[in-house]
């Protein structure tokens, strides 16, 4: 439980969006009412094994998954990678490396996306177009790279300083985070509805992909 809780609190200073389980039926409930991006995997479980857990939730969504464990065997090790884990890190371990790995899967998943879908919104980057469920939108090139660059990122926190600098660098012009604001929130008038929100305002700080 306390290296559950130093993980989890290490991925949200750095500003990750985490959700930490202690059980296989605590993680199961956690999956089928969230979406994820990686799932970070023991596998000596309270109630159940981390490599069939990994072979479930592999069969639900096409998620990353590191497995983090004491058992340091190679055929451990290689049980790992045949149940479709991205990387296998052994106990005991550097946090910064841990970090630094999570950071590189999640950002080789994310780096060539053209399409996004997650069964509601599908944006397709190539034609600038988004469904949101049955409503059709055309989007801005400004709209495209605040919208990938924030899904390059999703899970973490981009401050306003940062958005708008690497925007700017794309060739976007926009000047303050007011502008930034105005075309945020078109963008949410095109893919958000009640039930399905996407984009979060950290009150004076930056946006985050949920």
């Amino acid at each position: 439980m306390e290296l559950n809780h130093t993980i989890c609190t290490s991925l949200q200073k750095i500003g990750y969006h985490v959700f930490g389980a202690y059980s296989c039926q605590e993680a199961r409930t956690l999956t089928n009412a969230n979406t994820f991006d990686m799932a970070i995997l023991d596998i000596n479980l309270p109630d159940g094994d981390g490599f069939q857990f990994c072979k479930w939730i592999k069969a639900r969504s096409n998620i990353s998954v590191l497995f983090l464990s004491a058992r340091d065997l190679e055929d451990d090790v290689l049980n790992g990678y045949e149940f479709g884990a991205d990387d296998y890190v052994t106990k005991p371990f550097s946090l910064k490396i841990l970090l630094k790995k999570i950071s590189v899967i999640l950002a080789r998943e994310t780096k060539n996306v053209n399409v996004y879908d997650d069964g509601f919104l599908k944006i397709d980057f190539e034609l600038g177009v988004v469904h949101a469920g049955q409503k059709k939108s055309s989007i801005t090139p400004t709209e495209h790279r605040i919208l990938k660059k924030l899904i390059e990122h999703k899970g973490q926190l981009l401050t306003y300083s940062v958005l708008l600098d690497s925007l700017w660098e794309e060739g976007v012009q926009l000047l303050d985070k007011h502008a930034l604001a105005v075309n945020i929130n078109r963008l949410r008038k095109k893919i958000e509805t009640k039930e399905h929100t996407y984009i979060s305002n950290v009150y004076g700080m930056g946006y985050l992909w949920k």
